[in-house]
């Protein structure tokens, strides 16, 4: 990490849940909880717990210098709705294989 921009993840040991135009498409109680500087909180849920059969890959990748290179996932009527790094830095190893949606409930 560079100066002042750290990386956190750990257990949520909350209950995780997306709802996307009334449908689940993600219910966890194992996700990860990535805590970045100047960013939101983010939930990576194990594959496991997200309706993988939903979503369709994209052509979609960025590069985050910190995390590494994503990959994106669609529905029908939302593009790149659903992010993961297949082989992220190894500082945020952990992340490796979960899947992160821009909006998620937690209770």
């Amino acid at each position: 990490m560079t100066q002042g921009h750290t990386i956190t993840i750990e257990q949520s040991g909350e209950h995780v849940r997306v709802v996307h135009g009334g449908q689940v498409l993600a219910e966890s109680d194992r996700a990860l909880v990535l805590r970045e500087t100047g960013c939101p909180p983010r939930y990576y849920l194990p594959p496991e717990d997200v309706r993988l059969d939903l979503l369709t890959p994209s052509d979609t990748h960025t590069h985050c210098p910190f995390k590494g290179d994503a990959s994106y996932w669609s529905l029908p009527d939302a593009a790149d709705l659903v992010w993961a790094y297949p082989e992220p830095k190894p500082d945020v190893a952990a992340i490796k294989g979960h899947l992160c949606f821009y909006e998620v409930e937690v209770s």
